[in-house]
């Protein structure tokens, strides 16, 4: 172990943070930040490429469900790097190949390339998310724990957030790949600072990679999402298998990789430690964590559509109408972090997820004559609700953790949170594009047909948001880490 390691343990001990550990976070911050804004980056621009590439809207929507579901397959095994190998050496990696990425993205000739290309970025965006959380529960002692976590969600949730406006801003001007030329030289930047300035803060714990587990992860994450995406490609004949297909696949896959991960553990080798599920209140705050999330990926790629093609509005009115809502993110995320370190999680959450359900229902009310100010006001409310709710039960469901499970509850919540962001963005797709077939089918216009698909889906997000302010009622402030027994690796 580095003598770094040793100071950043003793010291958050001791109720401080070691030296140096204030740069670093922020620089994990604006790495974090500059690779998770390419989540939905993309989302304004999906006209613009279904339109160059000639490809459908269940198609486009890959590219940022693709991006998701690939965070979601490589976060389980962060896990295991995060104890393997120290913070510096998946600094790199993962900035490199988030880097490498982008750089194939500005080039890609069609969306086969552009497809591998957002796979290989979001290689590198699933190693940072983990390390960026690890190393706060590491470094910062408990009671500074929500402010700093704040600062977390405004990178997890603004910087999707204000995606669409960054490249409405991007696109009013230049082609679609001038949103990858200008993040290359910023991502360029933070891998050399990287490399120069992260130290090790983090024990580690030398283990074993179980090869098994990878597939079985990749199955059961990839055929679930894969199986939503379908069901709206389905009835066009555009999927080579039935949808239920790969959904079976996944659901099967997915139990035997929790079966496996239980009986790993107990020999110290689980590729991710499912026993933080053992703890009431990190089970919770991850069930309503995912809620949001598939809520936030739902609305953030089905109001570009709705501004486009039913309001008719451009790219840059699209993206400055979604800007106020990512800016209340932006400057909440640090209030509520400060609130949370006063009085705990539940009297944030539950009027958190109260505002985001009134805000969704808000959305589901938008048809072909709607103003642009009820757009912007359903997005804040919807915004504020998620902003008010997301840094408490991250700080709580990962607080509630011994520190023998830090990498992996960390691994776990990104995990799923890219899941549900991903099944979110398949599912409102989905219910869009089965809305506007019924719609037409009625015999009505392209604008009334797309508006009629997309209220469908915000009304499914509506019926999930009540289910989800149900669940807040049982959120409790944070308690102690919980003690669980951990095997010696």
């Amino acid at each position: 172990m580095t003598e770094s390691v040793d100071v950043g343990v003793r010291a958050d001990r001791r109720g401080q943070s070691p030296a140096g550990s204030a740069l670093l976070i922020t620089l994990l911050l604006i790495a974090a930040f500059v690779v998770i804004l390419n989540e939905t980056i993309l989302g304004v621009a999906l006209p613009t490429l279904m339109h160059d590439l000639d490809i459908s809207a269940a198609t486009a929507q890959w590219l940022t469900s693709g991006f998701l579901l690939t965070m979601a397959i490589v976060i389980p095994t962060t896990g295991f790097i995060l104890q393997q190998f120290s913070i510096r050496w998946v600094y790199v990696a993962a900035m490199s190949s988030f880097t490498m990425g982008t750089f194939l993205a500005a080039i890609a000739p069609g969306f086969e390339v552009l497809m591998l290309a957002r796979v290989i970025q979001a290689v590198g965006t699933a190693m940072m998310i983990p390390l960026l959380m690890t190393t706060i529960l590491n470094v910062v002692p408990e009671h500074s724990r929500g402010r700093v976590m704040g600062l977390v969600s405004v990178v997890i949730s603004v910087a999707p957030a204000i995606g669409p406006t960054v490249s409405g801003l991007i696109l009013e001007s230049f082609s679609w790949r001038a949103m990858f030329w200008i993040v290359l030289p910023v991502a360029v930047v933070a891998l050399i600072l990287g490399g120069i300035l992260v130290r090790d803060v983090a024990e580690r714990h030398p283990t074993h990679l179980d090869v098994i587990s990878i597939p079985l992860s990749a199955l059961g994450f990839g055929g679930i999402v894969y199986g939503l995406s379908s069901i709206g490609e389905s009835s066009t004949g555009d999927t080579p298998v039935p949808p239920w297909i790969p959904l079976v696949v996944g659901v099967v896959s997915l139990g035997l990789f929790v079966v496996r991960q239980m009986k790993l553990v107990e020999r110290g080798r689980a590729l991710l430690d499912l026993r933080t599920f053992k703890i009431a209140q990190f089970r919770l705050a991850v069930l309503l964590m995912g809620g949001l999330m598939l809520t936030l990926f739902g609305a953030l790629i089905l109001l570009p559509l709705y501004l486009q093609y039913v309001l008719d509005k451009s790219v840059l009115t699209t993206g400055l109408v979604l800007l106020p809502g990512g800016l209340v993110m932006g400057l909440l995320g640090p209030l509520v972090g400060a609130l949370f370190d006063r009085w705990g999680a539940r009297p944030l959450v539950l009027p958190g997820t109260i505002a985001m359900s009134v805000g969704t229902w808000l959305l589901a009310t938008l048809d072909a004559d709607s103003a642009l100010y009820m757009v912007i006001t359903a997005h804040v409310i919807l915004s504020a609700g998620i902003a008010f709710a997301l840094t408490p039960l991250m700080t709580s469901a990962l607080g509630s953790l011994p520190r023998e499970l830090y990498s992996h509850g960390s691994a776990t919540v990104s995990t799923i949170q890219q899941v549900a962001g991903a099944a979110g963005t398949a599912l409102f797709i989905t219910l869009m594009t089965r809305g506007i077939e019924s719609s037409s089918d009625d015999g009505n216009s392209a604008v009334i047909a797309n508006a009629d698909g997309i209220h469908a889906a915000f009304l499914v997000g509506g019926v999930i948001s009540v289910l989800l302010v149900l669940a807040a009622t049982l959120v409790r402030s944070a308690a102690k880490p919980a003690t669980v027994e951990v095997t010696a690796i």
